[in-house]
């Protein structure tokens, strides 16, 4: 009899990428077992024309995963780590953590603009307030403005001709799991 393990995922491209990887890793270490994912709509992917912190911050794209978990509807879930609340929830166990991909931030600009060739008072895409800190530590002459949408959504955002900000802010490991690296106009140092 073969065993079947469910994962639980967003629908977003970035997140069944995420799935489909951690799954593929799991069916390569356990080829018996048979995998499915499910996807789960989040109340973070509902809600897109308000901030973040404006509809909850925490959970907002987990707390759905979350309950599934609870409800045995599904085994599993992947989900990028940065999105997990800090105080987990005392049932579930975060059973992995897959290994580490680019952990730096690209910037993107349909101008070619870097951070240091940004005219004083561009307009700059992040919904992440560390972002927002680091940007406005080296340029605080910089507006920074709310981006919300998935990888897509947020690029198409940003390189339109009509696009409301000068540049955007998204992780380099998004951008090169979808195949988006050439959209990148700097990457973003430690520094």
């Amino acid at each position: 009899m073969m065993t079947t393990i469910r994962f639980g995922t967003r629908g977003s491209a970035l997140a069944m990428w995420q799935t489909h990887h951690a799954m593929a890793l799991l069916q390569r270490a356990h080829p018996h077992l048979h995998l499915e994912s499910i996807i789960i709509s989040t109340r973070g992917d509902q809600i897109l024309d308000t901030p973040l912190p404006l509809i909850g911050g925490k959970g907002l794209f987990t707390m759905e995963l979350e309950n599934a978990l609870l409800e045995k509807r599904i085994d599993c879930a992947v989900h990028s780590l940065k999105d997990l609340p800090t105080a987990p929830h005392p049932a579930l166990v975060l059973g992995a953590i897959l290994e580490r991909s680019n952990p730096f931030d690209a910037l993107i600009s349909r101008e070619g603009y870097t951070l240091d060739t940004l005219p004083c008072g561009a307009s700059i895409g992040t919904s992440s307030y560390r972002r927002a800190g680091q940007l406005l530590h080296q340029r605080p002459d910089l507006h920074i403005r709310d981006l919300r949408g998935n990888v897509d959504t947020r690029l198409r955002k940003a390189l339109t001709v009509e696009g409301e900000y000068d540049a955007i802010v998204l992780a380099c490991a998004g951008l090169e799991r979808l195949g988006h690296v050439a959209s990148i106009t700097q990457i973003l140092g430690i520094e």
